[in-house]
């Protein structure tokens, strides 16, 4: 009955840490700082909430710990620069193309095995990615997107090594990432305008949208498998691009629209047949 508990308790978190995600395109499009400076003032912020969770700096890290830190700063610095540089729809829909690495890389490391169901996802969902490209894009859109591909590597191997910690702490792996996030960028900070507006967004970015948010998937993530775990937070795509429609007025390409719910319908049909499987 516990574990129940537990695994719905997993699942609300990992739901609100979509919705806090999905609010990344607002703001990025919003600010006016260099990708590495917003990485860096965002990682200020959530570095902040997990010290508050953590009460302590650890000594030593693992070598999981290390490998998620690394690979979720290079996530965040690729989204960013995606975002800057193509639609928000765009990246994040790309991002999203992650469950087709995390099937590869959660069978290498972990041993968690991807079903039939699967593996019918995956082709669906890079059926879906070459839509993205038929659009008419500008040579930094066609980057943009590009990077956006990347990102979701790298967010692939950043679950994959959440995952591996089930048994650790997960959230010294995001303290470790601020800590770098900060150490690469920080100098940034100091060339970018300084405005209310701007210091406002960054606080935003890195308490809630990153450091809550972060927060809640590390402790999902030591109940929830790393594909389950995206399947889940697909939340964020759809809900990515409403709000940069309704408050910016963006709209992505109608191939990329098409591309972006092909790849969505790839992982929904994984994630019911993780349901089902239960």
């Amino acid at each position: 009955m516990t574990a129940s508990i537990d695994r719905r308790k997993a699942i609300v978190f990992l739901l609100i840490t979509a919705v806090l995600w999905s609010t990344s395109g607002i703001f990025l499009k919003i600010l006016n700082w260099q990708p590495i400076a917003v990485l860096a003032g965002r990682s200020l912020f959530s570095g902040l909430v997990f010290l508050v969770y953590l009460r302590r700096i650890p000594r030593r890290f693992t070598r999981w710990q290390w490998v998620a830190a690394l690979s979720s700063v290079l996530t965040q610095f690729l989204y960013i620069t995606a975002v800057q540089m193509t639609t928000a729809a765009n990246a994040i829909f790309l991002q999203y193309t992650a469950p087709i690495y995390i099937l590869l890389l959660g069978y290498w490391f972990l041993r968690e095995k991807p079903s039939r169901a699967d593996w019918v996802a995956m082709l669906v969902i890079f059926a879906g990615l070459g839509l993205f490209f038929g659009d008419s894009l500008s040579p930094g859109g066609f980057t943009g997107n590009l990077l956006a591909i990347v990102s979701g590597v790298t967010m692939a191997l950043m679950t994959v090594a959440m995952r591996a910690q089930k048994d650790g702490s997960p959230a010294e792996s995001f303290l470790l990432a601020n800590m770098l996030g900060l150490l690469l960028g920080g100098y940034f900070i100091f060339q970018q305008p300084w405005t209310v507006a701007n210091w406002a967004g960054i606080a935003y970015l890195g308490i809630f949208q990153i450091g809550l948010a972060f927060l809640l998937y590390s402790i999902a993530i030591k109940v929830i498998p790393a594909l389950e775990t995206t399947l889940i937070g697909t939340l964020e795509p759809i809900l990515n691009p409403i709000w940069v429609f309704l408050f910016i007025g963006e709209m992505p390409g109608p191939l990329a629209l098409v591309g972006g719910l092909i790849v969505l319908g790839g992982v929904a049909i994984s994630s019911i047949a993780s349901a089902r499987a239960e």
